[in-house]
């Protein structure tokens, strides 16, 4: 389980719970008709209020439920219908004497093709050992890994069918996650608390969330109803596109929804997808430098005149960026042609660098501007 900040990870760890029921939507909002057409034109309304009713008829049949079981060692669980929670050996004499045991879990995927690959969270399939996934219409397949990336929290599956007959699968298409507006509807679909193919509703809440779960923090925030479960389900817009993958929840004490929910936006996953596909993990480009947040009075000491950029800490030594020139006190405010207008963004900006290509880094040392030109390295999981 994924606990950083009381944010948590939603692959199914415990039995059923009440679950919300949320108001109707569309012409049940109370919104007279010169109204609704005033904000479905403004876009804050989709223009077909039924939306809603049409994605729950079609977009579900790719929803996949994904079970799975991987072996613990020497660990002491007790045992639920989702997901168990970890015991230390000893705590608790019910559970028995620790050692290994298969662990089962429970999430949610979506079909993106006909041949059968699955998008799912990295911590709804991480070490298992068989992987079901089972379809609206109750058809049941085994699944193998083909790739997944902990750094962002995506995994891809695959279908195996050894009858070598076309599945023809429904699939979901992807969307851009980018042409997201705050305020848009969005639909959740999922398995929370394993009650199959919940269909809810919501506004996008915010975007570019960091909740300090890894360094590619980039969460849509979402009213839309997602509890342990739902883990690897697609959020969609109204014109039942993906445009995230629902991944954790803010539940406070509560443990269960609050009405924030996080997804991890889709063209994160579309950028590593063939990567993924082809080696089965991502290899990302180096800089070699700590960042951090350029405060007013950081910025007064540097005779700043504004706050813009990434604050370099220090600078890895051999690194490509002890290399290239980089220094401490500088401040990073572009990279490979983008504009670095806060620490969060140059993370993303050099993981996305092919390892090997040379791009400009714009800096400002002591006031003045600098262009460096600077031979991007591989990325190794022991770096950060």
């Amino acid at each position: 389980m994924i606990k950083k900040k009381e944010f948590y990870s939603i692959s199914v760890f415990a039995a059923a719970f009440f679950f919300a029921v949320f108001a109707a939507l569309g012409a049940g909002s109370g919104l007279s008709p010169a109204l609704a057409q005033a904000a479905s034109e403004a876009g804050a309304l989709p223009g077909n209020t039924n939306f809603i009713v049409d994605i729950a008829k079609n977009q579900t049949k790719a929803v996949v439920n994904v079970s799975v079981q991987a072996k613990i060692e020497n660990a002491q669980h007790f045992q639920s219908p989702g997901r168990p929670f970890p015991f230390a050996p000893n705590q608790d004499p019910r559970f028995g004497a620790p050692g290994p045991r298969l662990q089962k879990g429970m999430g949610t995927g979506f079909v993106i093709d006909r041949e059968g690959l699955i998008l799912t969270n990295h911590h709804v399939v991480d070490g298992a050992e068989n992987i079901k996934v089972r379809f609206q219409d109750d058809r049941e397949y085994g699944a193998v890994l083909v790739g997944s990336d902990p750094k962002t929290d995506i995994a891809l599956i695959k279908i195996s069918d050894e009858s070598g007959a076309s599945l023809e699968l429904p699939f979901l298409t992807l969307g851009d996650s980018d042409a997201l507006q705050v305020g848009e509807w969005v639909v959740a679909i999922g398995n929370p608390f394993g009650l199959n193919h919940t269909v809810t509703a919501g506004i996008v809440s915010a975007k570019h969330r960091n909740i300090g779960s890894g360094p590619y923090d980039e969460f849509i925030q979402t009213d839309a109803s997602i509890n342990p479960g739902n883990s690897g389900g697609p959020l969609l817009n109204s014109k039942g596109e993906v445009v995230g993958i629902n991944t954790a929840i803010f539940s406070g004490n509560a443990g269960g929804n609050i009405g924030i929910g996080f997804a991890v936006p889709i063209n994160l996953a579309k950028s590593i997808l063939e990567e993924l596909k082809e080696s089965g993990k991502v290899t990302r480009g180096w800089l070699g430098v700590m960042v951090q947040k350029l405060t007013p009075e950081l910025a007064q000491a540097f005779k700043l005149n504004e706050t813009r950029g990434a604050l370099v800490g220090n600078v890895v030594p051999g690194s490509p960026a002890d290399k290239g020139g980089i220094r401490r006190g500088d401040v990073i405010v572009g990279f490979a042609g983008k504009d670095v207008d806060r620490m969060e963004a140059l993370p993303k900006l050099v993981a996305a660098i092919h390892p090997g290509d040379e791009v400009r880094v714009d800096v400002l040392r002591e006031g003045e501007k600098k262009r460096l030109n600077i031979v991007i390295a591989v990325l190794e999981e022991k770096e950060t």
